[in-house]
């Protein structure tokens, strides 16, 4: 029998933290018109281009009741830039794809991984070369939580 990929049920309980995105006291960020360079400086523009919800600028549209925000733990996933401590947007409703980061129950704990498929085998690929990848033997069950849209930390 081969591993098993399936999208988990609906049942938030299973996560560490999860924190529904409800558009309750939506707040707008205002929107500058220009870019903000990495190189040299440039002078700053005063001119706001537009306001911006959050919500809408995060959430794939229609996925609100979907989508959930986890504090990450560890750091096997520092090379795809996510930091122990940062928190991640999980959209529980995005089917999970070849190269997706995805949040996955194995064994009953959630992990985040890269999600691969190797000769038609789900592999999880840790985003640290410290990290071996998760293979998974016949009867082990996979389940994908969700798939991660968003990395949010501080600087």
């Amino acid at each position: 029998m081969a591993p098993v990929v399936s999208p988990l049920p609906f049942r938030p309980t299973l996560a560490l933290d999860p924190r529904p995105l409800l558009p309750q006291g939506r707040r707008a960020v205002r929107k500058m018109s220009h870019a903000v360079r990495c190189g040299f400086p440039s002078p700053a523009d005063d001119y706001i281009q537009d306001v911006l919800d959050l919500n809408r600028h995060l959430i794939v549209q229609g996925h609100e009741d979907s989508t959930f925000i986890l504090r990450v733990e560890g750091h096997s996933m520092i090379k795809a830039g996510i930091h122990h401590g940062d928190e991640v947007m999980v959209d529980r409703a995005l089917a999970p794809k070849h190269g997706a980061v995805v949040v996955a129950v194995v064994n009953g704990e959630l992990t985040i991984k890269f999600l691969h498929f190797r000769q038609g085998k789900p592999v999880l690929v840790a985003g640290n070369p410290h990290y071996a990848d998760r293979t998974f033997a016949e009867g082990e069950e996979l389940t994908i939580w969700g798939v991660v849209t968003r990395v949010l930390h501080r600087v």
